[in-house]
């Protein structure tokens, strides 16, 4: 897999004119990401319209529900064909075994590959401290996340999104086939934005990550094809 071939563009923008209108803009970007806001507006059209294209996707809709639930979402997701899918962590075992269950027969039903069933262990924008005081979780935060990865790799997903500063304990705990993903990576001349737990795209590759989730460092900047082109350049030097 080439440097290209990591980085996950995220396409968070509110309506499918505008996302195809960015993608139009970035032809060389062949991974993107569909969030919450752009599925809800748009729904499978902009996976349909990736899809034309060639482009790989990361549905990333987050599903936290009981499992029978949670279960009905994933096999109904399985069925677009794309390639990485969401689920909280913090849904508890149950839910997590029914999801890689579901992704299969989901799957099954319109004869596409299933999609990489990903674990989100805690989100990007939740600092130590509000994990401990406003979340009540008395484990100190690697921790926490180390429990939430293991979890995840016992009931049979194929990975967890991690912040990048997790990503080396997890690279050394966890089996090697084991996808690490890492969104709020911020090049050092980005905004931080609200990402409270970062690296750089080179640091996150540094430290064992195999895709970077990247959206507004290349998607707000005043010439996205300069900062993807930036980024990219970045990349090679430790690939």
């Amino acid at each position: 897999m080439n440097v290209e071939e990591r980085i996950i563009v995220a396409l968070d923008v509110p309506d499918v004119e505008s996302a195809i209108a960015l993608v139009d803009q970035l032809p060389q970007v062949g991974f993107w990401k569909v969030g919450l806001e752009l599925f809800t507006s748009s729904g499978s059209k902009i996976l349909e319209i990736l899809k034309s294209r060639q482009k790989r996707i990361f549905l990333d809709l987050k599903f936290h529900d009981i499992p029978n639930t949670v279960a009905g979402a994933c096999r109904a997701a399985a069925r677009y064909g794309v390639d990485l899918l969401t689920i909280h962590a913090t849904g508890g075992r149950d839910a997590l075994k029914a999801a890689t269950e579901a992704v299969q027969v989901g799957a099954a039903q319109t004869g596409v590959e299933p999609p990489k069933l990903i674990a989100v262990t805690l989100l990007t924008s939740i600092s130590a401290r509000q994990l401990a005081f406003d979340l009540k979780i008395p484990l100190e935060l690697p921790e926490y996340i180390l429990e939430m990865a293991l979890m995840a790799q016992e009931t049979g997903l194929d990975g967890v999104v991690c912040s990048p500063l997790e990503v080396a304990q997890l690279r050394q705990t966890c089996r090697d086939d084991f996808l690490l993903v890492c969104p709020g990576v911020r090049p050092t001349w980005a905004n931080m934005a609200d990402q409270k737990r970062s690296l750089t795209p080179a640091q996150a590759i540094q430290a064992g990550a195999n895709y970077l989730v990247i959206g507004r460092p290349i998607t707000a900047a005043a010439e996205p094809e300069l900062a993807w082109k930036r980024i990219s350049e970045e990349l090679t030097t430790v690939a």
